[in-house]
């Protein structure tokens, strides 16, 4: 069975850094590539940062590039989303996603983690 979890999400100020986590288990995803999404109230869930296989192709969104870094460790078969300068408006629930053609549509990925949530309070 396959299972993502993700872990590090939580409340914090304006400006402040999260790092999220999201763990592997049930199979290697070393050769499949990862994304993060986010989902907030009243919104479709919208991409975040994706990376390839081997972590060498990172890609994000223009609302988030330059705060926000995608990395993985496939030794650990973990991913992670470090977020730094916070602004309220990331408030969401955040997902990692595994398998499939990767990219930056949500239905390019065949696994889903439960979200995290994150608020970033003004």
């Amino acid at each position: 069975q396959v299972q993502l979890v993700e872990s590090g999400g939580g409340l914090v100020q304006a400006g402040g850094s999260l790092r999220l986590s999201c763990a592997a288990s049930g199979r290697t995803f070393g050769s499949s590539a990862m994304g993060w999404f986010r989902q907030a109230p009243g919104k479709e869930r919208e991409f975040v940062a994706g990376l390839s296989w081997s972590g060498a192709n990172l890609y994000y969104a223009d609302s988030v590039k330059g705060r926000f870094t995608i990395s993985r460790d496939n030794a650990k078969n973990t991913m992670y989303l470090q977020m730094n300068s916070l602004k309220p408006e990331d408030t969401a629930v955040y997902y990692c996603a595994a398998g499939g053609v990767g990219g930056r549509a949500p239905e390019n990925y065949n696994y889903w983690g439960q979200g995290t949530q994150v608020t970033v309070s003004s």
